[in-house]
């Protein structure tokens, strides 16, 4: 049987799926191939329920354009590199930071806007 449910964050339809006395699930087929999922997923806890969705490890580790900046200020050869490496380390605490604090701002129930955040006007240090 299939039920249509009302997603008060969209208005896609979803889908009732068994939970296992393992309380294993299975994703949809069609869910799981159009978004992406693979081998892991991500579990997070809000008010409504549980959102579970893909995790992707893309090389979205900003390599690119810390390179990019770094040639631009016109870092070479061994220089550049170990300032490449410098600026890398920085990315993790960074992102768990801004993370950390996304938590805190959803679990108050705060607005925010990327100017609070981030600042007004100026660029993250990374």
């Amino acid at each position: 049987m299939r039920t249509a449910v009302y997603n008060k964050r969209s208005s896609s339809t979803g889908k009732i799926i068994r939970i296992s006395s393992k309380r294993q699930i299975t994703i949809p087929q069609k869910y799981f191939e159009k978004l992406g999922f693979s081998e892991e997923a991500e579990c997070v806890m809000n008010e409504d329920g549980l959102l579970i969705r893909p995790v992707h490890r893309e090389n979205g580790d900003f390599s690119e354009q810390i390179l990019t900046e770094l040639i631009a200020e016109g870092y070479t050869g061994e220089e550049l590199l170990t300032k490449f490496k410098e600026q890398s380390r920085k990315i993790k605490p960074a992102v768990s930071q801004m993370l950390a604090e996304a938590d805190r701002v959803a679990e108050e129930g705060e607005a925010f806007t990327i100017d609070s955040l981030f600042g007004t006007g100026e660029e993250p240090d990374v």
